[in-house]
């Protein structure tokens, strides 16, 4: 049977402005740079000014006209940079669903990368590489899709026979699997030596073939590579010492010369046009006995409204009588100042927004900014938003892919998060500085005898930490700090 109900409930629903604010707060520098950029070529009642403080107010008056200004919702953009507040236009009542449709036309808004400089990555050098060699045009083919398909690493995980099969399946293109290996063991003595190696074993023998070593000690290490792997990378140093009828000294040495290669050739950047740069997003320095904090947003366009197209449309406004084209011109104007307007008050809410926050976590963690990362006390997202008054989700967004130059370096802002453990005086102590005691204690330990995880838990006991020896084992693979076994030295 059929009833009608009544139900009432109550639904959130963010705002144009309120996602395009949220979108803006999760930028870093570069991208925010970037971001501005493209809202300049998007809307063009935005202009680029060169003030570092943005004054719509100059931009708004018109002298000669003073009686026919905007309405009294455009005269209040003509107030300051510094007396913009994002919470004045949230309620604004405009085209929402032109807002909503241009925030979201683009997924890719939030993954803007910055503009790097003309660069050629590792991939494009080694290609450039393989048409110097003397090689047929089928063969040169046949090396760009082995260098297309290196991962990130510089290492050559697909089988050969299928690359050569596709070849010949999609491009028509006839190559044996000899010539394949020819073509390989070419680009493999390319620079970086060792690239596109199928194996570890392989990366290491090749770059020993073509080294520059000691030809004795070289012999030696291609000989463990080769012969003694398995015992190499498990530090049986002992077994190939006995096997090989070496005196510690000589197995030393050739350890040594092994240890100098490189592991991993393409080294990550492998597409990458410039090795990764951190530009921080701010900048703590200390003056006299106070620490400063600074935005470091000096490469970030100013951006105002443009007093042509405002001009614009307060000359449309008046007209008693306006064509239909000039009906649309004025409602495309008035969007885009909407917009425009959005954005700039968007801006400057998330530079306070971001001030504040970096300012909480400075008072905070102010015995780490004077003393250290020993220093780094437990803190938690609840603890900046409550000192803030702001939601943790705000915090998070801000948090997120920032960095902070200081006196003690560069961080990442998440670093200053951390869970706390309490010691035998019952002090609160931040696993990050557990962490570093660890490290500590593991640069510190004997090397040819390296402490187990229930040593190193023993030790932190002896200081007043009671940490369990599968959390040492969590904290040390946190670090990329190997196991004892690995750790040991000769």
């Amino acid at each position: 049977m059929l009833s009608l109900q009544q139900k009432l409930a109550l639904q959130q629903k963010l705002s144009p402005q309120q996602i395009q604010y949220q979108k803006l707060l999760q930028l870093n520098t570069l991208a925010l740079e970037q971001r501005i950029k493209t809202e300049l070529e998007l809307n063009p009642i935005l202009e680029e000014t060169l003030d570092e403080e943005i004054d719509l107010e100059q931009l708004e008056e018109n002298p000669d006209e003073t009686n026919d200004k905007l309405d009294e919702e455009e005269e209040n953009i003509s107030n300051k940079e510094d007396e913009f507040d994002i919470e004045d236009f949230m309620n604004d009542e405009v085209d929402a669903e032109y807002e909503i449709e241009r925030i979201n036309k683009s997924q890719d808004e939030e993954f803007i990368h910055p503009i790097a400089h003309q660069r050629k990555s590792l991939r494009e050098n080694l290609i450039d590489q393989l048409h110097m060699l003397d090689l047929s045009e089928e063969e040169i083919i046949l090396g760009e899709n082995i260098i297309g398909s290196l991962d990130k690493d510089g290492y050559l995980k697909t089988d050969l026979s299928k690359i050569v099969n596709e070849l010949k399946l999609f491009e028509n293109i006839n190559v044996t699997i000899e010539q394949a290996e020819k073509v390989l063991a070419e680009i493999q003595k390319m620079e970086p030596v060792g690239i596109a190696a199928r194996s570890l074993q392989e990366c290491l023998l090749i770059q020993i073939r073509n080294s520059s070593f000691d030809p004795y000690y070289s012999y030696l290490a291609e000989k463990i590579l080769s012969e003694h792997f398995n015992d190499f990378v498990n530090k049986r140093y002992e077994t190939i010492q006995k096997t090989m009828n070496l005196s510690k000294e000589t197995l030393k040495t050739t350890i040594d010369v092994i240890q100098k290669l490189n592991p991993k050739p393409g080294e990550g950047n492998i597409d990458s046009e410039e090795m990764n740069q951190i530009t921080p997003d701010f900048i703590i320095e200390k003056v006299d006995d106070n620490y400063i904090v600074t935005l470091n947003d000096k490469s970030v366009p100013s951006v105002t409204v443009s007093k042509t197209y405002l001009e614009m449309l307060g000359a449309n406004k008046r007209k008693r009588k306006i064509s239909e084209r000039e009906k649309e011109t004025h409602k495309f104007l008035r969007e885009k100042f909407e917009s425009a307007k959005w954005f700039i008050a968007s801006l400057q809410q998330r530079r306070n927004t971001l001030m504040k926050i970096m300012q909480a976590i400075l008072e905070k963690q102010y015995e780490f900014f004077e003393s250290g990362p020993k220093f780094l006390k437990p803190m938690i997202y609840k603890d900046i938003a409550d000192i803030i008054g702001m939601d943790i989700s705000t915090i998070s967004r801000v948090v997120n892919g920032k960095y902070v130059q200081s006196p003690q370096g560069i961080h990442e802002l998440k670093y200053f998060f951390s869970e706390g453990l309490s010691t035998d005086s019952g002090e609160e102590v931040s696993n990050k500085h557990i962490k570093e005691l660890i490290k500590e204690i593991c640069e510190n330990e004997p090397k040819d005898a390296p402490y187990s995880d229930d040593k190193i838990a023993s030790i932190l006991q002896e200081r007043g930490f009671h940490v369990a020896r599968r959390t040492v084992a969590k904290y040390r693979e946190a670090l990329k700090i190997p196991v004892a076994r690995l750790r040991k030295s000769l």
